[in-house]
């Protein structure tokens, strides 16, 4: 059973089997959100959602950056990323026309941040979400 169902731009309906939602910055006790930290926390993001999803491919929606007027630290100018992170495993329909929908699915495990700490679902995903190119990324399984 599906906790939510995404409806993509393209038309294909994908559902959301398994999601995990964290803080961005819960581990940062100091410091400030810079560049090359916010890269580190994207590659720590992809790290953990292949380890919790091995079988299934992957794919990272670019977050959004915004740049506060804040003065620069040592590290150089701050750099915000939205405040929390989610890894989700989305099944749909199979990408293969040649396969049948009762002994195949497809899965794309799926990182992104949002400003809130909420299960997206129809179309009040983000765009970016709901824009994936499922039929590019995605893989069918035998059920």
């Amino acid at each position: 059973m599906s906790l939510t169902r995404l409806n993509l731009t393209s038309g294909r309906a994908a559902v959301i089997a398994d999601i995990r939602l964290t803080s961005t910055y819960g581990d940062m006790l100091e410091g400030y959100p810079f560049s090359r930290l916010n890269d580190m926390k994207l590659s720590a993001l992809l790290h953990q959602a292949t380890r919790a999803f091995p079988d299934h491919p992957v794919h990272v929606v670019p977050p959004r950056r915004d740049l506060p007027d804040l003065p620069a630290g040592a590290f150089g100018p701050v750099e915000t990323l939205p405040p929390v992170a989610v890894i989700a495993l989305l099944t749909s329909e199979p990408v293969d026309p040649a396969h049948s929908d009762v002994s195949f699915y497809s899965a794309l495990t799926v990182v992104w941040l949002q400003d809130e700490p909420a299960i997206p679902s129809g179309d009040t995903a983000a765009p970016s979400l709901l824009a994936l190119p499922w039929t590019d990324l995605a893989q069918d399984y035998e059920r």
